[in-house]
Protein backbone atom coordinates (compact mmCIF):
# COMPACT_ATOMS: atom_id res chain seq x y z
CA UNK A 1 0.00 0.00 0.00
CA UNK A 2 1.22 3.74 -0.53
CA UNK A 3 1.71 5.51 2.19
CA UNK A 4 -0.37 8.49 1.97
CA UNK A 5 -2.71 10.59 4.06
CA UNK A 6 -6.27 10.54 2.33
CA UNK A 7 -7.97 13.78 2.85
CA UNK A 8 -11.45 15.56 2.12
CA UNK A 9 -10.48 17.82 -0.87
CA UNK A 10 -9.63 21.26 0.27
CA UNK A 11 -11.38 24.02 -1.78
CA UNK A 12 -9.99 26.82 -3.61
CA UNK A 13 -10.78 30.24 -2.61
CA UNK A 14 -10.72 33.37 -4.99
CA UNK A 15 -8.22 36.01 -3.69
CA UNK A 16 -9.73 39.59 -4.82
CA UNK A 17 -13.36 38.79 -4.63
CA UNK A 18 -15.83 40.20 -1.45
CA UNK A 19 -17.17 37.22 -0.12
CA UNK A 20 -15.38 34.29 0.31
CA UNK A 21 -16.06 31.45 -2.50
CA UNK A 22 -15.30 28.15 -3.25
CA UNK A 23 -14.96 26.33 -6.40
CA UNK A 24 -16.78 23.05 -7.39
CA UNK A 25 -15.63 21.16 -10.36
CA UNK A 26 -16.65 18.02 -12.55
CA UNK A 27 -14.96 17.01 -15.37
CA UNK A 28 -16.05 15.23 -18.39
CA UNK A 29 -13.19 13.14 -20.10
CA UNK A 30 -13.68 12.15 -23.31
CA UNK A 31 -11.06 9.00 -24.45
CA UNK A 32 -10.43 7.83 -27.67
CA UNK A 33 -10.18 4.05 -27.75
CA UNK A 34 -7.25 1.95 -28.89
CA UNK A 35 -8.40 -0.08 -31.47
CA UNK A 36 -7.53 -0.19 -35.07
CA UNK A 37 -11.11 -0.53 -36.21
CA UNK A 38 -13.99 2.42 -35.67
CA UNK A 39 -16.70 1.29 -33.27
CA UNK A 40 -19.97 0.02 -35.61
CA UNK A 41 -17.18 -0.35 -38.59
CA UNK A 42 -14.37 -1.79 -39.97
CA UNK A 43 -12.81 1.15 -41.15
CA UNK A 44 -9.39 2.32 -40.20
CA UNK A 45 -8.94 4.51 -37.25
CA UNK A 46 -5.26 5.39 -38.01
CA UNK A 47 -4.31 9.17 -37.30
CA UNK A 48 -2.94 11.48 -39.72
CA UNK A 49 -4.30 9.69 -42.71
CA UNK A 50 -5.28 11.09 -46.03
CA UNK A 51 -8.57 13.51 -45.49
CA UNK A 52 -12.23 10.92 -45.91
CA UNK A 53 -10.05 8.14 -46.58
CA UNK A 54 -10.65 6.37 -43.39
CA UNK A 55 -14.83 6.46 -44.27
CA UNK A 56 -16.70 3.54 -44.54
CA UNK A 57 -20.18 3.28 -45.92
CA UNK A 58 -21.44 3.28 -42.53
CA UNK A 59 -19.64 5.90 -41.35
CA UNK A 60 -20.83 8.23 -43.79
CA UNK A 61 -24.20 7.35 -43.18
CA UNK A 62 -24.78 5.66 -46.93
CA UNK A 63 -28.81 5.02 -46.76
CA UNK A 64 -29.45 1.63 -45.94
CA UNK A 65 -26.04 0.82 -44.02
CA UNK A 66 -26.57 -0.64 -40.28
CA UNK A 67 -23.88 -0.64 -37.46
CA UNK A 68 -22.37 -3.44 -36.03
CA UNK A 69 -20.84 -3.43 -32.82
CA UNK A 70 -16.77 -3.91 -32.62
CA UNK A 71 -16.50 -6.45 -29.86
CA UNK A 72 -12.90 -5.27 -29.04
CA UNK A 73 -13.90 -1.70 -27.81
CA UNK A 74 -16.18 -3.19 -26.05
CA UNK A 75 -14.06 -5.13 -24.21
CA UNK A 76 -11.44 -2.01 -24.02
CA UNK A 77 -14.16 -0.43 -21.94
CA UNK A 78 -15.09 -2.64 -19.77
CA UNK A 79 -11.10 -3.08 -19.22
CA UNK A 80 -11.40 0.38 -18.42
CA UNK A 81 -14.20 0.12 -15.87
CA UNK A 82 -12.13 -2.47 -13.94
CA UNK A 83 -9.03 -0.44 -13.93
CA UNK A 84 -11.34 2.33 -12.29
CA UNK A 85 -12.88 -0.08 -9.73
CA UNK A 86 -16.12 0.27 -11.19
CA UNK A 87 -19.22 -1.88 -11.06
CA UNK A 88 -19.80 -3.17 -15.05
CA UNK A 89 -23.51 -3.36 -16.13
CA UNK A 90 -23.75 -6.64 -17.64
CA UNK A 91 -26.86 -5.04 -20.05
CA UNK A 92 -26.41 -1.68 -21.34
CA UNK A 93 -28.14 -0.12 -24.44
CA UNK A 94 -27.19 2.54 -26.96
CA UNK A 95 -29.13 5.88 -27.60
CA UNK A 96 -29.25 8.63 -30.32
CA UNK A 97 -28.31 12.33 -29.87
CA UNK A 98 -30.15 14.20 -32.09
CA UNK A 99 -27.92 17.22 -33.34
CA UNK A 100 -27.03 18.26 -36.53
CA UNK A 101 -23.44 19.43 -37.81
CA UNK A 102 -21.71 19.31 -40.86
CA UNK A 103 -19.24 17.18 -39.49
CA UNK A 104 -21.98 14.61 -37.80
CA UNK A 105 -23.34 12.50 -41.26
CA UNK A 106 -25.68 10.42 -39.50
CA UNK A 107 -27.30 14.06 -38.26
CA UNK A 108 -27.05 11.96 -34.40
CA UNK A 109 -24.73 10.51 -32.62
CA UNK A 110 -24.83 7.30 -31.27
CA UNK A 111 -24.44 7.18 -27.90
CA UNK A 112 -25.35 5.78 -24.39
CA UNK A 113 -27.54 7.81 -22.38
CA UNK A 114 -29.68 5.84 -19.89
CA UNK A 115 -28.09 2.23 -19.95
CA UNK A 116 -24.08 2.84 -19.59
CA UNK A 117 -21.29 -0.09 -19.74
CA UNK A 118 -19.69 1.14 -16.76
CA UNK A 119 -21.27 2.31 -13.28
CA UNK A 120 -19.31 4.40 -10.25
CA UNK A 121 -16.03 4.02 -9.99
CA UNK A 122 -12.85 5.99 -8.36
CA UNK A 123 -9.52 7.14 -9.51
CA UNK A 124 -7.48 7.82 -6.53
CA UNK A 125 -5.36 11.43 -7.51
CA UNK A 126 -2.11 12.13 -5.67
CA UNK A 127 -1.35 15.93 -5.19
CA UNK A 128 2.70 15.57 -4.33
CA UNK A 129 2.85 16.68 -0.88
CA UNK A 130 1.98 13.28 0.24
CA UNK A 131 -1.78 13.99 0.60
CA UNK A 132 -4.72 12.02 -1.85
CA UNK A 133 -8.01 12.77 -3.30
CA UNK A 134 -10.85 10.38 -4.07
CA UNK A 135 -12.47 11.49 -6.83
CA UNK A 136 -15.55 9.82 -7.89
CA UNK A 137 -16.37 8.35 -11.41
CA UNK A 138 -20.20 8.49 -11.63
CA UNK A 139 -20.38 6.59 -15.15
CA UNK A 140 -18.42 5.74 -18.51
CA UNK A 141 -20.33 5.54 -21.92
CA UNK A 142 -19.46 4.94 -25.29
CA UNK A 143 -20.03 6.58 -28.50
CA UNK A 144 -18.90 7.52 -32.18
CA UNK A 145 -16.45 10.57 -32.25
CA UNK A 146 -17.70 13.29 -34.82
CA UNK A 147 -15.60 14.46 -37.91
CA UNK A 148 -13.50 17.21 -38.30
CA UNK A 149 -14.32 20.64 -39.82
CA UNK A 150 -11.54 22.66 -41.72
CA UNK A 151 -12.19 25.96 -41.47
CA UNK A 152 -8.62 27.73 -42.25
CA UNK A 153 -7.61 25.91 -45.98
CA UNK A 154 -9.84 28.34 -47.89
CA UNK A 155 -11.30 31.84 -47.00
CA UNK A 156 -15.06 30.90 -49.01
CA UNK A 157 -15.05 27.55 -47.93
CA UNK A 158 -15.20 24.98 -44.95
CA UNK A 159 -13.90 21.55 -45.29
CA UNK A 160 -14.90 18.23 -43.95
CA UNK A 161 -12.64 15.39 -42.73
CA UNK A 162 -14.94 12.16 -41.87
CA UNK A 163 -11.77 10.17 -40.83
CA UNK A 164 -12.57 10.39 -37.18
CA UNK A 165 -16.21 10.04 -37.62
CA UNK A 166 -17.27 6.72 -35.82
CA UNK A 167 -14.06 6.25 -33.65
CA UNK A 168 -14.88 5.05 -30.47
CA UNK A 169 -14.84 7.19 -27.67
CA UNK A 170 -15.36 6.57 -23.64
CA UNK A 171 -16.44 9.29 -22.10
CA UNK A 172 -15.45 9.39 -18.43
CA UNK A 173 -17.90 11.38 -16.30
CA UNK A 174 -16.62 12.59 -12.63
CA UNK A 175 -18.94 13.73 -10.08
CA UNK A 176 -18.20 17.46 -8.86
CA UNK A 177 -15.92 16.28 -6.58
CA UNK A 178 -12.80 18.19 -7.68
CA UNK A 179 -12.12 21.48 -5.31
CA UNK A 180 -9.29 23.31 -8.00
CA UNK A 181 -7.59 24.01 -10.75
CA UNK A 182 -4.36 22.24 -9.65
CA UNK A 183 -6.68 19.14 -8.38
CA UNK A 184 -7.92 19.06 -11.92
CA UNK A 185 -4.90 18.61 -13.40
CA UNK A 186 -3.67 16.30 -11.37
CA UNK A 187 -6.93 14.23 -11.98
CA UNK A 188 -6.14 14.44 -15.58
CA UNK A 189 -2.82 13.48 -15.19
CA UNK A 190 -3.51 10.23 -13.30
CA UNK A 191 -6.46 9.35 -15.00
CA UNK A 192 -4.37 9.23 -18.15
CA UNK A 193 -1.77 7.32 -16.51
CA UNK A 194 -4.24 4.46 -15.88
CA UNK A 195 -5.65 4.13 -19.57
CA UNK A 196 -1.42 4.13 -20.87
CA UNK A 197 -0.81 1.45 -18.44
CA UNK A 198 -4.47 -0.12 -19.39
CA UNK A 199 -3.46 -0.02 -23.31
CA UNK A 200 -6.90 1.59 -23.70
CA UNK A 201 -6.23 4.81 -24.92
CA UNK A 202 -3.07 5.91 -25.78
CA UNK A 203 -3.59 9.40 -23.70
CA UNK A 204 -2.55 11.47 -27.15
CA UNK A 205 -3.57 14.88 -25.97
CA UNK A 206 -2.47 17.01 -28.85
CA UNK A 207 -3.67 14.66 -31.62
CA UNK A 208 -7.20 14.65 -29.45
CA UNK A 209 -7.43 11.63 -28.49
CA UNK A 210 -7.90 12.82 -24.58
CA UNK A 211 -9.75 15.71 -23.92
CA UNK A 212 -11.56 16.90 -21.20
CA UNK A 213 -15.34 18.94 -20.83
CA UNK A 214 -14.82 21.03 -17.91
CA UNK A 215 -17.93 21.83 -15.82
CA UNK A 216 -17.22 24.87 -13.26
CA UNK A 217 -19.54 26.40 -11.16
CA UNK A 218 -19.19 28.37 -7.72
CA UNK A 219 -20.35 28.08 -3.88
CA UNK A 220 -20.09 29.56 -0.85
CA UNK A 221 -18.58 28.06 2.40
CA UNK A 222 -20.74 25.52 3.64
CA UNK A 223 -22.55 24.67 0.57
CA UNK A 224 -20.44 22.00 -0.87
CA UNK A 225 -21.31 20.26 2.04
CA UNK A 226 -24.79 20.34 2.04
CA UNK A 227 -24.38 19.26 -1.02
CA UNK A 228 -22.44 15.93 -0.16
CA UNK A 229 -24.59 15.59 2.71
CA UNK A 230 -28.12 15.38 0.36
CA UNK A 231 -26.46 15.02 -3.20
CA UNK A 232 -28.83 17.72 -3.91
CA UNK A 233 -27.18 20.14 -6.46
CA UNK A 234 -29.09 23.21 -5.52
CA UNK A 235 -26.90 24.10 -2.97
CA UNK A 236 -23.97 24.47 -5.28
CA UNK A 237 -23.68 27.42 -8.20
CA UNK A 238 -24.87 27.21 -12.13
CA UNK A 239 -22.50 25.42 -14.10
CA UNK A 240 -20.45 26.38 -17.10
CA UNK A 241 -18.92 23.75 -18.94
CA UNK A 242 -15.65 24.44 -21.03
CA UNK A 243 -15.72 22.49 -24.02
CA UNK A 244 -12.39 20.47 -25.52
CA UNK A 245 -9.72 21.21 -23.47
CA UNK A 246 -6.55 18.91 -24.01
CA UNK A 247 -3.83 20.85 -22.37
CA UNK A 248 -2.94 20.77 -18.17
CA UNK A 249 -2.02 24.37 -18.18
CA UNK A 250 -4.83 25.29 -19.89
CA UNK A 251 -7.19 23.88 -17.83
CA UNK A 252 -5.95 25.48 -14.72
CA UNK A 253 -6.26 28.68 -16.44
CA UNK A 254 -9.15 28.28 -17.28
CA UNK A 255 -10.74 27.27 -14.56
CA UNK A 256 -9.10 30.18 -13.07
CA UNK A 257 -10.98 32.70 -15.07
CA UNK A 258 -14.18 31.03 -15.02
CA UNK A 259 -14.40 31.21 -11.50
CA UNK A 260 -13.27 34.58 -11.20
CA UNK A 261 -16.08 35.61 -14.38
CA UNK A 262 -18.76 33.96 -12.61
CA UNK A 263 -17.72 35.65 -9.29
CA UNK A 264 -18.07 39.25 -10.33
CA UNK A 265 -21.19 37.84 -12.39
CA UNK A 266 -22.33 36.97 -8.72
CA UNK A 267 -21.53 39.95 -6.54
CA UNK A 268 -22.48 42.16 -9.31
CA UNK A 269 -25.94 41.37 -8.39
CA UNK A 270 -26.49 39.03 -11.50
CA UNK A 271 -26.97 35.31 -12.77
CA UNK A 272 -24.87 32.70 -14.06
CA UNK A 273 -26.20 31.47 -17.43
CA UNK A 274 -25.96 27.62 -17.65
CA UNK A 275 -23.59 27.80 -21.27
CA UNK A 276 -21.62 25.73 -23.23
CA UNK A 277 -17.90 27.98 -23.61
CA UNK A 278 -14.96 28.26 -25.41
CA UNK A 279 -11.23 28.96 -23.80
CA UNK A 280 -9.33 31.25 -25.46
CA UNK A 281 -5.57 30.59 -25.15
CA UNK A 282 -4.66 33.82 -26.64
CA UNK A 283 -6.61 36.22 -24.77
CA UNK A 284 -6.80 33.95 -21.74
CA UNK A 285 -10.71 33.97 -21.15
CA UNK A 286 -13.62 31.77 -21.80
CA UNK A 287 -15.87 33.10 -23.99
CA UNK A 288 -19.52 32.12 -24.84
CA UNK A 289 -20.33 29.24 -27.25
CA UNK A 290 -23.84 28.33 -26.74
CA UNK A 291 -26.51 28.01 -24.29
CA UNK A 292 -25.69 24.65 -22.25
CA UNK A 293 -28.57 22.00 -23.45
CA UNK A 294 -29.96 19.43 -21.25
CA UNK A 295 -30.52 15.55 -22.12
CA UNK A 296 -34.15 16.55 -23.73
CA UNK A 297 -32.89 19.05 -25.89
CA UNK A 298 -31.29 16.49 -27.79
CA UNK A 299 -34.59 13.76 -28.28
CA UNK A 300 -32.86 10.88 -26.87
CA UNK A 301 -34.30 7.55 -28.14
CA UNK A 302 -33.30 4.01 -27.88
CA UNK A 303 -31.57 3.52 -31.09
CA UNK A 304 -33.49 0.99 -33.33
CA UNK A 305 -30.97 -0.44 -35.55
CA UNK A 306 -29.13 -2.06 -32.19
CA UNK A 307 -29.97 -4.52 -29.78
CA UNK A 308 -29.48 -4.10 -25.60
CA UNK A 309 -25.88 -4.90 -25.13
CA UNK A 310 -25.61 -7.82 -22.79
CA UNK A 311 -22.32 -9.84 -21.25
CA UNK A 312 -21.33 -12.12 -19.09
CA UNK A 313 -19.69 -12.14 -15.70
CA UNK A 314 -17.14 -14.89 -17.10
CA UNK A 315 -16.41 -12.85 -19.39
CA UNK A 316 -15.60 -9.56 -17.74
CA UNK A 317 -14.09 -11.84 -15.05
CA UNK A 318 -11.44 -13.18 -18.10
CA UNK A 319 -10.61 -9.35 -18.57
CA UNK A 320 -10.29 -9.14 -14.66
CA UNK A 321 -7.75 -11.33 -14.59
CA UNK A 322 -5.62 -10.29 -17.13
CA UNK A 323 -5.45 -6.91 -16.10
CA UNK A 324 -1.71 -5.41 -16.52
CA UNK A 325 -0.36 -4.23 -13.14
CA UNK A 326 -1.52 -0.52 -12.22
CA UNK A 327 0.57 2.59 -11.25
CA UNK A 328 -0.89 2.64 -7.80
CA UNK A 329 0.35 -1.28 -7.29
CA UNK A 330 3.88 -0.57 -9.16
CA UNK A 331 4.75 2.35 -7.09
CA UNK A 332 4.49 0.42 -4.31
CA UNK A 333 5.74 -2.54 -5.57
CA UNK A 334 9.16 -0.53 -6.61
CA UNK A 335 9.60 1.02 -3.20
CA UNK A 336 9.40 -2.21 -1.17
CA UNK A 337 11.20 -4.55 -3.62
CA UNK A 338 13.92 -1.90 -5.03
CA UNK A 339 13.63 0.47 -1.75
CA UNK A 340 13.08 3.10 -3.39
CA UNK A 341 12.03 6.96 -2.16
CA UNK A 342 8.00 7.42 -2.79
CA UNK A 343 9.73 10.28 -4.84
CA UNK A 344 11.56 8.27 -7.41
CA UNK A 345 9.17 5.15 -7.91
CA UNK A 346 6.70 8.11 -8.87
CA UNK A 347 9.06 9.72 -11.25
CA UNK A 348 9.72 6.17 -12.44
CA UNK A 349 6.31 4.83 -12.71
CA UNK A 350 4.92 8.22 -14.40
CA UNK A 351 5.15 6.75 -17.95
CA UNK A 352 4.27 2.69 -18.42
CA UNK A 353 7.68 2.88 -20.87
CA UNK A 354 9.65 4.12 -18.22
CA UNK A 355 8.71 1.98 -15.50
CA UNK A 356 8.96 -1.22 -17.83
CA UNK A 357 13.09 0.44 -18.74
CA UNK A 358 13.65 0.73 -15.03
CA UNK A 359 12.69 -3.04 -14.24
CA UNK A 360 14.62 -3.90 -16.85
CA UNK A 361 18.19 -2.09 -15.75
CA UNK A 362 16.99 -3.01 -12.22
CA UNK A 363 16.47 -6.37 -12.49
CA UNK A 364 19.53 -8.46 -10.79
CA UNK A 365 21.40 -5.12 -9.87
CA UNK A 366 20.90 -2.54 -6.86
CA UNK A 367 18.15 -1.38 -7.50
CA UNK A 368 18.87 2.49 -6.05
CA UNK A 369 21.66 2.84 -7.83
CA UNK A 370 19.52 1.60 -11.04
CA UNK A 371 17.18 4.45 -10.08
CA UNK A 372 20.04 6.89 -9.95
CA UNK A 373 20.87 6.36 -13.16
CA UNK A 374 17.60 6.08 -14.89
CA UNK A 375 16.40 9.42 -13.54
CA UNK A 376 20.03 11.48 -13.12
CA UNK A 377 21.69 10.42 -16.27
CA UNK A 378 19.17 9.13 -18.71
CA UNK A 379 15.95 11.09 -17.98
CA UNK A 380 18.12 14.37 -17.49
CA UNK A 381 19.24 13.79 -20.69
CA UNK A 382 16.81 12.72 -22.59
CA UNK A 383 14.74 15.71 -21.42
CA UNK A 384 17.47 18.28 -22.50
CA UNK A 385 17.54 17.08 -25.62
CA UNK A 386 13.45 17.18 -25.70
CA UNK A 387 13.06 13.13 -26.04
CA UNK A 388 11.12 10.79 -24.11
CA UNK A 389 12.19 6.97 -23.17
CA UNK A 390 11.16 5.19 -26.38
CA UNK A 391 13.60 7.55 -27.74
CA UNK A 392 16.32 6.57 -25.91
CA UNK A 393 19.66 5.48 -27.70
CA UNK A 394 20.74 3.47 -24.49
CA UNK A 395 18.86 0.47 -24.13
CA UNK A 396 17.78 -0.81 -20.84
CA UNK A 397 21.45 -3.93 -21.36
CA UNK A 398 23.65 -1.02 -21.92
CA UNK A 399 22.43 1.04 -19.12
CA UNK A 400 22.56 -1.77 -17.00
CA UNK A 401 26.23 -2.92 -18.53
CA UNK A 402 27.70 0.57 -17.38
CA UNK A 403 26.20 -0.34 -13.67
CA UNK A 404 27.62 -3.82 -13.55
CA UNK A 405 31.26 -2.57 -14.43
CA UNK A 406 30.93 0.01 -11.40
CA UNK A 407 29.49 -2.57 -8.97
CA UNK A 408 32.78 -5.33 -9.90
CA UNK A 409 35.10 -1.86 -9.45
CA UNK A 410 36.17 -2.28 -13.10
CA UNK A 411 35.18 1.72 -13.61
CA UNK A 412 34.76 4.67 -11.33
CA UNK A 413 31.51 7.04 -11.04
CA UNK A 414 33.39 9.68 -12.95
CA UNK A 415 34.72 7.11 -15.44
CA UNK A 416 31.01 5.68 -15.55
CA UNK A 417 29.33 9.27 -17.04
CA UNK A 418 32.31 9.11 -19.11
CA UNK A 419 31.41 6.30 -20.59
CA UNK A 420 27.55 6.94 -20.93
CA UNK A 421 28.20 9.74 -22.83
CA UNK A 422 30.32 7.66 -25.62
CA UNK A 423 27.08 5.06 -25.51
CA UNK A 424 24.51 7.68 -25.48
CA UNK A 425 26.48 9.01 -28.93
CA UNK A 426 27.84 6.16 -30.31
CA UNK A 427 26.51 3.05 -28.57
CA UNK A 428 28.15 -0.21 -28.52
CA UNK A 429 29.24 -2.94 -25.12
CA UNK A 430 30.19 -1.02 -22.42
CA UNK A 431 32.45 -3.52 -21.47
CA UNK A 432 34.05 -3.75 -24.98
CA UNK A 433 34.69 0.16 -24.80
CA UNK A 434 36.04 -0.07 -21.46
CA UNK A 435 38.51 -2.15 -22.52
CA UNK A 436 39.51 -0.60 -26.23
CA UNK A 437 40.26 2.75 -25.01
CA UNK A 438 41.76 1.50 -21.59
CA UNK A 439 39.07 3.07 -19.44
CA UNK A 440 39.75 0.58 -16.75
CA UNK A 441 39.97 1.64 -13.34
CA UNK A 442 43.30 1.10 -11.76
CA UNK A 443 42.90 -1.27 -8.49
CA UNK A 444 46.96 -2.18 -8.66
CA UNK A 445 48.08 -0.82 -4.94
CA UNK A 446 51.59 -0.69 -5.52
CA UNK A 447 50.87 1.74 -8.58
CA UNK A 448 48.48 3.87 -6.76
CA UNK A 449 51.10 3.67 -4.02
CA UNK A 450 53.97 4.82 -6.23
CA UNK A 451 51.90 8.09 -7.46
CA UNK A 452 50.72 8.98 -4.07
CA UNK A 453 54.60 8.92 -2.97
CA UNK A 454 55.57 10.64 -5.77
CA UNK A 455 52.71 13.42 -5.29
CA UNK A 456 53.80 13.79 -1.53
CA UNK A 457 57.62 14.44 -2.15
CA UNK A 458 56.94 17.01 -5.15
CA UNK A 459 54.91 18.92 -1.96
CA UNK A 460 56.29 18.87 1.46
CA UNK A 461 54.71 22.04 1.98
CA UNK A 462 51.45 20.88 1.69
CA UNK A 463 52.36 17.85 3.41
CA UNK A 464 52.75 19.57 6.43
CA UNK A 465 49.47 21.68 5.68
CA UNK A 466 47.51 18.41 5.75
CA UNK A 467 48.87 17.21 8.92
CA UNK A 468 47.59 20.12 10.45
CA UNK A 469 44.13 20.20 8.99
CA UNK A 470 43.68 16.32 7.73
CA UNK A 471 40.68 17.60 5.35
CA UNK A 472 43.54 19.18 3.11
CA UNK A 473 44.35 15.68 2.30
CA UNK A 474 41.50 15.53 -0.36
CA UNK A 475 44.38 17.71 -2.35
CA UNK A 476 46.56 15.00 -2.60
CA UNK A 477 43.51 12.58 -3.69
CA UNK A 478 42.69 15.14 -6.53
CA UNK A 479 46.16 15.06 -7.67
CA UNK A 480 46.67 10.82 -7.20
CA UNK A 481 43.57 11.24 -9.72
CA UNK A 482 44.66 14.06 -12.14
CA UNK A 483 48.11 11.54 -11.97
CA UNK A 484 46.42 9.01 -12.93
CA UNK A 485 43.58 10.29 -15.89
CA UNK A 486 40.75 9.62 -13.61
CA UNK A 487 41.44 5.90 -13.07
CA UNK A 488 42.51 5.15 -10.25
CA UNK A 489 39.93 3.56 -7.63
CA UNK A 490 39.24 6.52 -5.21
CA UNK A 491 38.53 4.44 -2.03
CA UNK A 492 41.86 3.00 -2.38
CA UNK A 493 43.43 6.34 -3.22
CA UNK A 494 41.91 7.77 -0.10
CA UNK A 495 43.18 5.16 2.53
CA UNK A 496 46.60 5.30 0.86
CA UNK A 497 46.68 9.08 1.20
CA UNK A 498 45.86 8.91 5.05
CA UNK A 499 47.94 6.11 5.89
CA UNK A 500 50.94 8.10 3.95
CA UNK A 501 50.11 11.20 5.76
CA UNK A 502 49.69 9.36 9.05
CA UNK A 503 46.39 10.79 9.42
Amino acid sequence: MLDLTYETPKPKTIAGARHDWELVIGMEVHAQVASNAKLFSAASTEFGAEPNSNVSFVDAAMPGMLPVINEYCVEQAVRTGLGLKAEINLKSAFDRKNYFYPDLPQGYQISQLYHPIVGEGEVLVEMGDGTARLVRIERIHMEQDAGKSIHDMDPNMSFVDLNRTGVCLMEIVSRPDIRGPEEAAAYIVKLRQILRYLGTCDGNMQNGNLRADVNVSICRPGDYEKYQETQDFSHLGTRCEIKNMNSMRFIQAAIDHEARRQIAIVEGGGTVDQETRLYDPDKGETRSMRSKEEAHDYRYFPDPDLLPLEIDQDWVDDIQARLPELPDEKKARFIKDFGLTDYDASVLTAEVEAAAYFEAVAKGRDGKMAANWVINELFGRLKKEDHDITESPVSPAQLGGIIDLIAKGDISGKIAKDLFEIVYKEGGDPAEIVEARGMKQVTDTGAIEAAVDEIIAANPAQVEKAKQNPKLAGWFVGQVMKATGGKANPKAVNEIVSARLGL
